[in-house]
């Protein structure tokens, strides 16, 4: 049995019965998008790294205790689980003095690119950064549903049931983040000129 090729739903029926390759090949399989969502929202790759460790040993406790019923939507559950914990990690942190990290992990690093010549490597470096710089300016509701949506590569109907508003509200969401970003682009544009 090849099982690169199984779904999330037969990995998970493998693991339990004792392959340890299936869930090795889960992990793999969804780790870079849970890993920068939970990245994307605490901005420190050793804490990222915790929170992603947590919340895979959350899901294997999950799958032993045989409590996990949600019907081929793997990502969705694990994602949901990363979420839970990257907001209780906001709300313990708040209670605690805020300490910067480095910044060591970039999202653009885990997606893949053609090589291309050094010029245009620049440059994409620069947008790359601009638009981080943009989106970490949103209020949290509006860069939320952005991390969601293009880093996390989630759908508004995931989005909504992750963050617990209606489709609506996280349309509405997305739609005053974009139009709060290119606020900011022509502010800049202006100071600029």
């Amino acid at each position: 049995m090849n099982v690169q090729q199984l779904n999330d739903k037969e990995l998970i029926h493998a693991y339990l019965k004792g392959n340890q390759k299936a869930f090795e090949v889960l992990l793999n399989r969804h780790r870079n998008k849970i890993y920068t969502s939970i990245y994307l929202f605490v901005k420190d790759s050793d804490l990222a790294e915790d929170i992603f460790q947590d919340v895979f040993i959350k899901i294997i406790d999950t799958l032993r205790k045989g409590k996990y019923n949600h019907e081929g939507k793997f990502l969705q559950w694990a994602m949901r689980i990363s979420y839970n914990m990257c907001v209780d990690q906001f709300r313990k942190s708040k209670r605690r003095t805020k300490v910067s990290a480095t910044e060591t992990f970039d999202i653009f690093d885990v997606l893949e690119t053609k090589d291309d010549n050094m010029e245009v490597t620049m440059m994409k470096s620069q947008l790359h950064t601009k638009v981080r710089s943009l989106v970490d300016k949103l209020p949290p509701e509006q860069k939320e549903v952005v991390i969601l949506r293009h880093y996390a590569d989630m759908s508004f109907k995931e989005i909504s049931q992750l963050t617990r508003v209606s489709i609506n509200t996280a349309l509405g969401r997305m739609r005053y983040a974009l139009i709060n970003m290119r606020k900011m682009v022509s502010e800049a544009e202006l100071l600029a000129s």
